[in-house]
């Protein structure tokens, strides 16, 4: 995939030796140009007030604040930063509450390094990413809503046909959107497979955002897999 410029990246992290690790790892790929590093969220706050980042690779384990906690205040002033998390933490409370505060993905540290870097790039398309082990587990806790946690993310435990009477809510062009963000298509794939412009997409989407009282991609991705829509 060609790409015309470096994805800018933030990374913020605790611990010195993962953070340089993480930094020489990613700066020997040219699809990626670091211009700030943190260990918790005060300087994460500083580095941004100073750099323009596209994403930012968030630890969770942060001392102070946690980095679930800190994503709304990490996109107060840039609406439009992306946030990968990237932890150790296989909490389902945790995954849940960085989705519902705004987190663009949700990925291990114990994933491989090809993977990492795949992620960096689908979330910077506007994909939504999140561990498989991860996934299944939020899946699963939507199917039970006795778990506290069920509705942590914003998705409402629905049976298949109350979800898709929801969908119903959404005009056939939304339904077609709806359906391909499920897939974990990007804006530009989706503008293209149906022929219209990417901003038209992205209108559609907070028109979906809206109807169906969700705020992310991820949540769309989840909603559809709970209830066997995607």
């Amino acid at each position: 995939m060609f790409m015309s410029e470096p994805i800018q990246l933030l990374v913020v992290d605790d611990h010195p030796l993962f953070r340089r690790g993480l930094i020489a790892l990613l700066s020997q790929d040219d699809r990626f140009e670091i211009v700030g590093e943190a260990g918790d969220v005060g300087e994460a706050l500083r580095v941004l007030a100073k750099t323009q980042p596209d994403l930012l690779l968030l630890d969770n384990h942060l001392p102070g604040v946690k980095g679930v906690d800190a994503i709304a205040s990490l996109k107060s002033d840039r609406p439009n930063l992306r946030i990968l998390m990237l932890t150790v933490s296989e909490d389902e409370e945790d995954l849940s509450k960085a989705l519902q505060n705004g987190a663009d993905g949700y990925l291990l540290k114990t994933s491989e390094s090809d993977q990492l870097c795949d992620a960096l790039v689908k979330v910077h398309e506007g994909q939504s990413v999140i561990s498989p082990s991860m996934l299944n587990k939020l899946v699963s806790t939507m199917r039970h809503p006795a778990n506290p946690t069920a509705d942590a993310v914003g998705v409402m435990s629905l049976s298949k046909v109350a979800a898709i009477q929801s969908l119903d809510k959404l005009s056939p062009r939304e339904k077609d959107i709806f359906l391909l963000i499920a897939k974990s298509l990007s804006n530009k794939q989706i503008a293209r497979d149906l022929d219209i412009a990417e901003t038209t997409v992205k209108i559609h989407i907070q028109h979906i955002f809206k109807k169906l009282d969700l705020t992310s991609r991820v949540q769309i991705a989840v909603f559809a897999a709970t209830h066997g829509l995607s």
